[in-house]
């Protein structure tokens, strides 16, 4: 078919493009909400995000070899639970993540030019639609550099923090906790785990993706949560769960109280440089999911166009990145957390349910139950403004799948 991607993407490739998106600038911006909520159980909750996580990603994994094609969970509730459930996950993923790709580029504005950041957030878009548009491969390489780079200065900051006189193991952990708080930060700790779907939803490009997906999707998770919780001991340590909830800027607040202001600049441009990693990323995630949809008619089929030389969704990708870069220079979505999480949650509790259909095998539908039942309960835990955005949406997805129906049906 000529409107099929082509194959290029090994297991390095894939674990970059998932750590891209994980290591982004969620490391930089998740943790202070979560703190607020968690209190002093916020280590407890990156546990918790990253049990969800991990049975999210051993569906997701799993229903990406038998189904290696573009879309991610679009195609597998379309094809395990029907056409429905396939355009609901698909409808929000879409929406959500185009809200994210728009609080990642004005994250990076902010860090590199604070009061010019819509500006440099739309020069950020433009670029990486650019490079996306350049080829599956050369966005890897993008990313590879990107990761690379951020995973430096993480590194950085937990040296400086742990090896620092200010660091306290007691401020590990705090007496003021509830089990809703708990959750609630677990919820929106989640929001940084979310990237691997990146992987499942570049499947068409994949080699070997039988094998090659369900190696990179646990490789990838599992160098994230080491990140995470070594980044999370790190500042915790030195400012506590009180200094950290209250913090603008939490790492770079962090090298402070660590004694080493100087570092704080290259953290700046560590957490510009992970919100451009995240938006790669997720530029490459929602123009493939468009495609897939394209494909089936629930979107324009124009968008479902490869560039013949190129191999990339090129329709879909510039307009992803149109509509990204009008959000960009139009409003502020850095508040969005809490909203994409939603929508992720609810795209991963269709991902479970369609890989409990896959076989009766005990540990896969185990895993499955336990991811389903981990992504409604940290749904329902978000904040009510987070979760009634995130179900208006999604209510405006069955809306207009059930107007698509009518109108095919001549009603």
């Amino acid at each position: 078919m000529d409107n099929e991607l082509k194959r290029t993407l090994g297991v390095s490739d894939a674990v970059v493009v998932g750590l891209g998106a994980m290591v982004g600038a969620g490391v930089f911006a998740a943790f202070a909400p979560a703190a607020r909520a968690a209190g002093g159980a916020l280590l407890a909750a990156l546990a918790v995000a990253a049990v969800v996580a991990y049975c999210n990603a051993h569906s997701s994994a799993r229903l990406a070899a038998r189904y290696p094609a573009s879309g991610g969970t679009y195609v597998y509730g379309r094809e395990r639970l029907g056409p429905f459930w396939g355009h609901l996950a698909g409808w929000g993923f879409v929406i959500g993540k185009t809200a994210s790709c728009a609080a990642m580029a004005l994250t990076a504005g902010a860090y590199l030019w604070p009061g010019r950041e819509h500006a440099v957030a739309v020069a950020a878009v433009v670029a990486i639609t650019a490079a996306s548009y350049g080829g599956v491969q050369k966005s890897a390489r993008i990313a590879r550099l990107i990761v690379a780079a951020v995973l430096a200065v993480l590194a950085g900051v937990v040296v400086v923090c742990l090896s620092s006189g200010a660091a306290a193991p007691e401020r590990l952990v705090g007496p003021h906790w509830t089990l809703f708080g708990l959750l609630q930060g677990a919820g929106l700790l989640f929001f940084a785990f979310a990237g691997y779907a990146r992987i499942t939803t570049l499947g068409e490009e994949v080699r070997d993706p039988e094998r090659t997906i369900p190696r990179a999707v646990p490789l990838a998770l599992g160098i994230a949560l080491v990140v995470y919780a070594a980044v999370a001991v790190a500042v915790l340590s030195v400012l506590g769960v009180e200094g950290l909830a209250r913090s603008a800027a939490p790492l770079a607040d962090a090298v402070r109280a660590a004694g080493v202001p100087e570092m704080a600049p290259v953290v700046r441009v560590g957490a510009a440089l992970a919100a451009l990693g995240s938006l790669l990323a997720l530029v490459l995630g929602v123009s493939r999911t468009v495609l897939a949809m394209a494909r089936d008619g629930h979107l324009p089929r124009a968008l479902a166009a490869v560039h013949p030389r190129r191999q990339v969704p090129h329709h879909a990708e510039l307009v992803v990145g149109a509509v990204v870069a009008v959000l960009a220079a139009t409003a502020d979505l850095r508040g969005a957390i809490g909203f994409s999480s939603f929508g992720v949650l609810a795209y991963y509790a269709i991902a479970n349910a369609s890989a409990w259909t896959l076989d009766s095998a005990v540990k896969g539908r185990a895993v499955a139950a336990v991811g389903l039942s981990g992504c409604v309960v940290l749904a329902c835990a978000l904040p009510l403004a987070s979760a009634v955005a995130g179900a208006v949406v999604l209510a405006l997805g069955a809306l207009a799948y059930g107007v698509r129906g009518r109108i095919r049906s001549g009603i």
